[in-house]
């Protein structure tokens, strides 16, 4: 499937709704954007993966901006996470870059992985509070060397899972940073994410650009319909309750997972 350079509005639509979700909830872009394009439009796992990468870092540039001048990133974390997940990010893009990305097996194995990963997205959304606990009361507090290291692994984990999937850089990274941080502001924690987001699909991206896995006309359609739609969503945000939100969005998740296992 090709797509011209013009802005094709059924692909502006889906950027919008996804947009209008990111600026609800802090989440979703790529846990939504990469299997949509996959259900409702036919497009190659690899591709959808690797234009939805460049789409989020478009979109999280601009958050990151706005949690930057309101102080809401913690630096140190960011980092942390940025030592794990850019050469783990490098090293998958390498193996995959040896492999033909675009056959059916490929796109049968991402499929798979994009399964996996919006339903561990959907678990973190519903039962935050209930892992938060049951960590807290059986792990105790982490040391400041633990939780460097295991900072350091995260970012890893997540440079494999969002260089295959798109997917995991939000909700699963800010379960595992309230894990370890558990001191550190929700706003602060959700900002340095953002930020790590930034980077990491960067060069996830650029990666995928490479390999031949970017459609730059289909970018261009879903950031003219995701920009609205994320101002849109930040402004009714305060309105509607947080849990509201994550039900509903965890709710999507695992419909569309299934989906795609049918």
């Amino acid at each position: 499937m090709t797509y011209p350079g013009l802005i094709e509005l059924p692909f502006s639509a889906l950027g919008f709704g996804v947009g209008l979700l990111v600026g609800l909830t802090g989440v979703g872009g790529g846990s939504l954007m990469t299997p949509l394009l996959i259900l409702l439009f036919g497009v190659h796992p690899v591709t959808a993966v690797g234009t939805d990468l460049l789409f989020a870092a478009g979109t999280k540039t601009v958050g990151t901006l706005m949690n930057g001048l309101h102080g809401m990133v913690d630096w140190r974390v960011t980092a942390r996470l940025a030592a794990g997940s850019l050469p783990a990010t490098a090293l998958t893009l390498f193996v995959v870059s040896s492999l033909d990305a675009h056959n059916d097996a490929a796109g049968a194995v991402i499929s798979a992985i994009l399964c996996a990963a919006l339903l561990l997205t959907a678990v973190s959304l519903i039962l935050r509070k209930q892992i938060l606990h049951f960590a807290a009361a059986r792990l105790g507090a982490v040391s400041p060397h633990l939780a460097l290291v295991l900072t350091v692994l995260t970012g890893a984990a997540l440079g494999v899972l969002v260089s295959l999937s798109s997917v995991g850089a939000g909700a699963i990274g800010i379960m595992a940073l309230l894990l370890l941080y558990p001191r550190l502001p929700i706003a602060r924690i959700v900002g340095s994410d953002i930020a790590h987001a930034v980077p990491l699909t960067l060069l996830a991206g650029i990666g995928h650009w490479v390999m031949g896995t970017v459609q730059w006309g289909l970018l261009a359609s879903l950031l003219a319909g995701s920009l609205p739609g994320i101002v849109l969503g930040s402004y009714f945000a305060p309105r509607i309750p947080d849990l509201v939100l994550r039900t509903v969005l965890a709710i999507t998740l695992v419909v569309v997972a299934g989906k795609m296992v049918i």
